[in-house]
């Protein structure tokens, strides 16, 4: 499809790609009553889904998958529930493994190319929740999830009908080599201390699987995937995760109606990010890049974010 043209327009002090990711980070709130549930999961783990729901019965649903050591109670998730509840159309914003709270059973977690737990999701909603009119919207590490999860399979279930990605890194070779700059250090050092914390917890319940000289050894984000997510999850090492698992080489097969919005000032992205190709040859993919957003920082109006009343508003057009 041709590349859309953007309107977002946002106060000039959001025109700044750090301050309006910081700000919608670490600043912004909302509050939104959640109900939990346990889903157990193929392999025999679970993950905790937390729900909202429209003010009436309704038979659709979607699916908020966060990014990087983010859970569900975070505003970027918790603000497109709400709107979406408003609009008639229940949310599940979902806890990958070990993200909600509580360690997950097995020494493996979550990571950018994990699909199975979302197709496990998707099933539950259509099989027990029967759920018609299923759509998803991921955030950063959640946003290649769901593109990889309708690209790399040639049958999607009917019932999920559009799919929206925000601040998508479809590659995350690139993705990474850019969070490895300096300019993101602070950003790098956040993520990599988030995950260390979560993985000394994973050693202390299973002491064989990793030894503290190798955890000790971890001093940056591509350590940390080439010696816990890599070796987790059956990949040789960090490059071959991030090629097995980046989305952009997946992107040309999608059939379901898919929107990604990733800001033109998003330090967090690479050039290959940008799939311009990919969405010119594709009828199913509209690829929208604002000027300003940066890293899923579209602050707007009324604490309705940009990219959330984008993702409604692509919803609503196919329906």
């Amino acid at each position: 499809m041709p590349i859309l043209t953007s309107t977002y327009k946002p106060k000039i002090y959001f025109k700044n790609g750090f301050v309006s990711t910081v700000y919608s980070g670490l600043v912004r709130k909302v509050s939104l009553e959640q109900e939990r549930e346990r889903l157990t999961l193929s392999d025999g783990d679970f993950i905790d889904l937390d729900w909202s729901f429209s003010k009436e019965k309704s038979n659709a649903c979607i699916v908020l998958l966060h990014g990087l050591e983010g859970h569900a109670q975070r505003p970027y998730l918790t603000g497109a529930a709400q709107l979406f509840n408003t609009n008639n159309i229940d949310a599940v914003s979902v806890n990958f493994r070990g993200c909600s709270g509580e360690i997950n059973s097995k020494f493996r977690s979550y990571h950018s190319g994990a699909t199975e737990d979302l197709v496990d999701i998707i099933q539950h909603l259509i099989l027990e929740k029967k759920y018609t009119n299923i759509y998803l919207k991921g955030i950063s590490l959640g946003a290649n999830i769901i593109l990889k999860y309708l690209g790399e399979r040639d049958i999607i279930p009917s019932e999920v009908k559009a799919a929206i990605a925000i601040s998508a890194p479809c590659d995350l070779n690139g993705a990474c080599l850019e969070l490895h700059k300096l300019k993101n250090a602070a950003y790098a050092n956040r993520f990599l201390s988030h995950l260390k914390a979560s993985l000394r917890k994973k050693i202390e319940k299973f002491p064989n699987k990793m030894t503290m000289e190798t955890f000790n050894g971890i001093k940056t984000l591509r350590d940390f995937d080439n010696s816990y997510t890599s070796k987790a999850h059956g990949f040789i090492d960090a490059a071959d995760y991030y090629k097995q698992s980046s989305s952009l080489q997946f992107l040309h097969n999608i059939k379901t109606p898919t929107l990604i919005i990733n800001a033109l000032n998003d330090s967090f992205l690479s050039p290959a990010c940008y799939p311009v190709k990919e969405a010119k040859h594709n009828k199913n993919l509209f690829l929208e890049m604002p000027v300003y957003g940066g890293h899923v920082g579209f602050v707007d109006k009324n604490n309705v974010y940009y990219n959330e009343k984008r993702a409604l508003e692509f919803v609503q057009s196919l329906s």
